[in-house]
């Protein structure tokens, strides 16, 4: 098979051929690795290849419903046993996997090839991809621009043709917003639909879900089925499906009631382009049978940005402190993860939990307002993909935090609340790009990123549809039929088929 031959299958077709004897499954390797060693100097997508994994499953009889297929997995959460998982960090050295994790071991047992772990910022807390251990995630549609985070490598490996398929997470928009930025479809799953185990419960107390990016949307639907379900202990478990989700494809949805806004829930600037791709969707979805209107529900912006800030903030003290009693150096974090642990230090137990509880008023009033809507579109970024070093502090900025860090003053005026402005600040500085994406992991419900528009400039947008709790089938056919009226798959970035 020639890469031009590869490009034009889905991982479902290239399983397909690998079980019936047309292709073999380290052809399929081979082609993947040479692609990724081809755009890795212009893209940074990777962090580590995985040799001896890939090498004991081409060992096995390619079976299952990915067999043979390649397949990279985000160096986050999807531990590999006896690998460290970076998180992105310099301290991420520290955190070797005992064991596979669940979504590792299942795409396994499917027949994937799993050969590389790809590129995130530290700990996954940003909407680009930028970590100082590994280096920024170029964009395969412009590479002076980022691909987007988290799972920033896994969609610049998509976009490039490296995979057909890439494994990620979604906590605040992490899946979505770098499928938006590439081109490309990702569906963040409900609630507990698939298990972080063994090593990990609930990631983010729950706001995060495990999935994948891909460039068909019965591939996102094959993978879903693959990795759904719970693990022994799991703290939070949705119901089974009535059906596979590969099935439920073959039915086109309801005529569904599907609301659609294009206001920032921050008050910030959505660029013209963004809004466009969301009206040019809601009138294919009028044109399709669908009854469709402008609609939102009338949840605060500011309070779901607020209490995104506090899940930061506990979370990343927290982790620093689980790598330092694995040994690591306050060096090995980066400046602004410092000034955020410096700042989640501050938040008492008290307050966390408050803040908590409003999770359950946003989903209660999203719930009310999907049981009138089926489905709600917004745009998934405000704009474009982004420049590199676009949402860089400035020099001064850059100057004052490494001074403070220096002379050891960072913690006490966190305790004194100096920092408080400053950090709130940018947190709504940096999610002004992407401030659609967080209200689905805060109440639970499914949410995906469809790959409809381009701007006269060649970059993608994608446009955001927002389900019911436990609902992925009607996402997904709501996508697929999308996918039928205005095709994506073949939509590439120039450099997946080696220009640009």
């Amino acid at each position: 098979m020639r890469h031009d031959e590869y490009l034009r299958h889905d991982a479902t077709a290239l399983a397909e051929l690998v079980r019936r004897g047309e292709v073999a499954a380290p052809e399929l390797l081979e082609l993947a690795r040479a692609q990724a060693e081809r755009v890795q100097p212009r893209l940074n997508a990777f962090t580590r290849m995985l040799p001896a994994l890939a090498e004991a499953q081409l060992a096995r009889v390619p079976a299952g419903a990915l067999a043979g297929v390649p397949f990279v997995v985000k160096d986050s959460v999807a531990d590999v046993a006896g690998q460290a998982t970076s998180y992105g960090s310099r301290a991420g050295a520290r955190f070797v996997a005992p064991v596979h994790a669940a979504v590792l071991r299942r795409l396994l047992d499917a027949g994937a090839v799993v050969f590389a772990k790809t590129n995130l910022p530290e700990f996954g807390l940003k909407g680009i991809s930028d970590s100082r251990r590994f280096g920024p995630v170029s964009n395969p549609w412009d590479p002076t621009r980022n691909a987007g985070g988290s799972s920033g490598g896994s969609a610049a490996a998509v976009a490039a043709g490296v995979v057909a398929m890439a494994g990620g997470n979604d906590g605040g928009g992490s899946l979505r917003i770098p499928a938006a930025f590439c081109g490309l479809f990702a569906l963040k799953p409900s609630r507990g639909r698939i298990s972080n185990g063994p090593g990990l419960g609930e990631v983010w107390f729950g706001a995060c879900s495990e999935g994948v990016i891909s460039r068909s949307v019965r591939d996102s639907a094959l993978a879903l089925d693959i990795l759904c379900g719970p693990e022994p202990g799991d703290p939070f478990s949705g119901a089974a499906p009535a059906e596979p989700f590969v099935a439920a494809l073959r039915r086109p949805p309801p005529r569904l009631r599907i609301a659609f806004s294009t206001a920032s829930p921050l008050g910030t600037e959505v660029d013209a382009e963004a809004v466009a791709a969301v009206q040019a969707a809601a009138r294919r979805l009028a044109a399709l049978g669908h009854h469709v209107e402008q609609a939102a529900p009338p949840i605060d912006g500011h309070a779901v940005a607020a209490c995104y800030l506090k899940l930061y903030a506990a979370q990343v003290p927290a982790v620093m402190d689980q790598a330092r009693s694995l040994g690591a150096r306050d060096s090995e974090f980066e400046p602004l993860t410092r000034v955020m642990a410096a700042y989640g230090r501050r938040l008492d137990a008290a307050a966390l939990t408050l803040s908590l509880a409003r999770w359950n008023e946003f989903a209660r009033t999203l719930g009310a307002f999907l049981g009138a809507w089926d489905v709600w579109l917004t745009p998934t970024t405000a704009r474009p993909a982004l420049p590199h070093g676009l949402l860089d502090p400035s020099p001064a900025e850059a100057r004052l935090t490494d001074a403070l860090l220096a002379c050891g003053l960072l913690a006490p005026l966190a305790r004194w609340g100096a920092l408080d402005t400053r950090v709130q600040r940018l947190f709504v500085q940096n999610l002004a790009p992407y401030p659609f994406t967080q209200l689905a992991n805060l109440a639970g419900v499914p949410a995906m990123s469809l790959p409809l528009h381009w701007t006269p400039e060649g970059l993608p947008l994608g446009v955001q549809a927002l389900g019911r709790q436990g609902d992925e089938a009607t996402l997904l056919q709501l996508a697929a039929e999308l996918e039928a009226d205005t095709p994506w798959f073949d939509r590439l970035a120039p450099i997946a088929g080696g220009a640009g």
